[in-house]
């Protein structure tokens, strides 16, 4: 057996309805082996703060169809997806910044517990890939230059946190190598700033977690 079908694997490209835009939690059988599309609506997910749904959007891998982030007075946006928790983790997703004047990012969220997580974004609006901890407020922990992803395009995020190594990349360009470990373990979610208005599809999440 390959050392990929020894991992816990969820695939989830997103469908929640039109609009969550309240936060709620819901019973999720978590599964060594759970896979999402967009063709049937999921339970499972739960929304921190934002509008989120599902809409047509050009180029979204399945179908046409991806999550988009619509609120655009709320400091972050924050929803976090079923499963976990996740210790030593490996996610995926793309984005696509459709709009935003104060910012037009996206970003993974990782080891979400009691409100507190990490997260790497990227922002059409500036020419830096980050990593922050956010615990009441967000902190910075690393940064690397980069051209800024182009508004109306899709673009690629990935992390990997093993221990306290911490990992990312933007269009597959390894740019954030770091270490940190005040947080051990919690869920995956996806992430907007401000004004932000912006398309996410092809979510994957490795579970790299021994047992």
């Amino acid at each position: 057996m390959s050392e990929l079908s020894r991992r816990k694997v969820i695939a989830a490209t997103t469908l929640l309805g039109s609009c969550a835009s309240t936060a709620g939690r819901f019973a999720w059988p978590a599964g060594p082996d759970e896979r999402f599309d967009f063709t049937k609506l999921l339970d499972g997910w739960e929304t921190i703060s934002g509008t989120w749904g599902i809409e047509d959007v050009p180029g979204a891998a399945r179908g046409g169809r991806a999550l988009v982030q619509r609120a655009t007075d709320n400091e972050y946006n924050v929803i976090v997806a079923p499963g976990g928790p996740y210790g030593d983790v490996d996610v995926s997703v793309r984005f696509k910044p459709i709009s935003g004047w104060e910012d037009a990012s996206g970003g993974i969220v990782f080891r979400f517990s009691e409100g507190r997580y990490y997260l790497v974004r990227a922002n059409a609006t500036e020419d830096n890939f980050r990593l922050y901890y956010y615990d009441r407020r967000r902190h910075m922990l690393a940064s690397a230059s980069v051209m800024a992803p182009m508004l109306g395009e899709w673009h690629t995020l990935r992390i990997s946190a093993n221990g306290d190594s911490l990992r990312g990349w933007l269009n597959s360009r390894p740019l954030i190598n770091h270490r940190d470990g005040r947080f051990a373990s919690g869920r995956v979610g996806l992430w907007t700033k401000a004004d932000s208005i912006t398309a996410f599809d092809s979510l994957a999440i490795i579970s790299k977690d021994a047992g």
